[in-house]
């Protein structure tokens, strides 16, 4: 005769065989497939969406980059307009001492 333990484990065995058939049939269903697609569809939106915003903050991090490398390279040009001026300055006061000195 059977035990109680192995009836249990038939029965089990026997609900998981009709369960995951039911649920292979419930998950190909035409329904389901609806559910998939759409789920799909709004991932792939999502996605582009994520997209949009990422190249639209790498464009901004461009023009940021850009605008940034400009302003330096003023400060760069004006810092050496400064020094030539200095330089120049200092050399009429040279002469002016030379010519004084003569």
């Amino acid at each position: 005769m059977l035990s109680v333990s192995t009836l249990k484990k038939i029965g089990l065995f026997a609900g998981g065989v009709l369960f995951g058939t039911a649920g292979v049939k419930v998950l190909s269903s035409k329904d389901a497939k609806k559910v998939y697609t759409n789920c799909t569809a709004a991932a792939l939106r999502a996605k582009d969406c994520v997209m949009k915003t990422a190249v639209t903050m790498q464009e901004n991090a461009e023009d940021i980059l850009a605008e940034a490398q400009q302003i330096n390279e003023n400060r760069a040009a004006e810092e050496a307009a400064q020094v030539q001026e200095d330089a120049a300055a200092e050399d009429t006061g040279a002469d002016d001492n030379q010519k004084e000195n003569a």
